[in-house]
């Protein structure tokens, strides 16, 4: 069996999703009196490309989520915290730039 180049998580999805919908798996939950564990998931790269480190990182949060919600805990793993906000503008400068824009008519503007 050959594995396909790149990943496409619709044809995993088209399949489990409304299971895993159905069976409540993206519902938090609360327990009285149980102790707390949160990640904050930042959100996708500007650039819209993922690379092993993401997923490395995806995995090991995910683990972690698991592994505490199977020991009691209310586990959050709450997804889009900003953490990206040099690279952010650095591209819509770019953008800006070839559009013919400088950040002093930014500055200007704002």
């Amino acid at each position: 069996m050959e594995l396909a180049k790149t990943y496409s998580p619709s044809d995993i999805e088209s399949k489990w999703y409304d299971i895993w919908e159905s069976e409540g798996y993206f519902k938090p939950t609360y327990k009285e009196g149980a102790p707390s564990y949160c990640i904050q998931l930042p959100p996708p790269n500007v650039t819209g490309t993922l690379h092993m480190g993401h997923g490395f990182q995806h995995t090991l949060q995910d683990a972690l989520i698991r592994y505490h919600r199977m020991r009691g805990y209310n586990t959050l793993w709450q997804p889009g915290i900003d953490h990206a906000g040099i690279a952010t503008q650095m591209v819509v400068e770019r953008n800006l730039e070839a559009e013919g824009l400088k950040r002093k008519d930014l500055e200007d503007i704002a």
